[in-house]
């Protein structure tokens, strides 16, 4: 069985160099990387053997400049990565605006050895690789457990986001919240929603999270590739005990679809 994500990746890479963002990994901790997708015209490669000038980051023989245009960063939700979720806006993003799109931990090429699964370490991760990358100040927009991150980043470094854009998300994923949203989509946890272990489970996932329907494509090639990747651990560090106020003077544009299902 073909898993048509992994078939059209050579040809979606192609199609965002094409767009203007090239791959870039940054070092946040020893053991801790990000893969992120930055505008092609922020890296420069030098030869080893010459003289680094200053830089943002630098890695294998490149070095990253600041942008020159106001930055977009676009963060996935939890089903897919970052250019598969945003290979559509990124295009047009670009001819205006410097688009970075991360691969948030456990996701595409970005790995941690660290415990935490939280959404606030997820956007430590991010703000510091941006700032790495020369980032000072970004719009951040969000999906779904995109949004959450954002959300985390806005009030850890209100300095850092000057505006967010969410879609199809909430503030965070609390206890309450979590219980009551998971009841009324018929599931006992997140990890049976979010982890589907079969086909049916994944058919039954694809259900509630995609508005046309896609509960027929290949299941079967996602479930394997999904959960080889993703750790529960991930899924059940989502939830928080109580909801905290996000950054200062931010600005909040919310986007919501009237048949958004999994986010209340």
């Amino acid at each position: 069985m073909v898993n048509l994500v992994a078939a059209q990746k050579p040809l979606l890479n192609g199609l965002m160099k094409m767009a203007g963002i090239t791959p870039h990994t940054v070092e946040i901790y020893p053991g801790t990387v990000m893969s992120i997708w930055v505008p092609s015209e922020t890296i420069k490669k030098f030869k080893t053997s010459s003289k680094k000038t200053t830089a943002a980051a630098d890695d294998g023989g490149c070095k990253t400049e600041k942008p020159t245009k106001p930055v977009v960063v676009l963060v996935h939700g939890f089903a897919a990565e970052g250019i598969v979720t945003w290979q559509f806006q990124v295009g047009s993003l670009a001819k205006k605006y410097s688009v970075y799109v991360p691969d948030l931990l456990f996701f595409g090429g970005s790995i941690t050895d660290n415990p935490d699964r939280s959404p606030a370490f997820q956007a430590e991760c991010l703000a510091k690789g941006l700032r790495k990358l020369g980032v000072e100040r970004c719009t951040v927009v969000g999906f779904s457990y995109g949004g959450m991150v954002p959300f985390k980043m806005a009030e850890m470094y209100p300095e850092m986001v000057e505006a967010m854009v969410v879609s199809g998300s909430i503030q965070a994923m609390t206890d309450s919240i979590s219980a009551a949203t998971l009841e009324g989509l018929g599931f006992s946890s997140s990890s049976e929603l979010l982890l589907p272990d079969s086909v049916k489970g994944c058919k039954a996932l694809l259900k509630v999270a995609a508005h046309k329907n896609l509960a027929n494509v290949t299941c079967k090639a996602h479930v394997l590739t999904f959960r080889s990747k993703l750790p529960e651990k991930l899924v059940k560090g989502a939830p928080c005990n109580e909801l905290t106020s996000s950054g200062k003077n931010v600005q909040f544009f919310f986007v919501w679809g009237g048949k958004v299902q999994i986010d209340p």
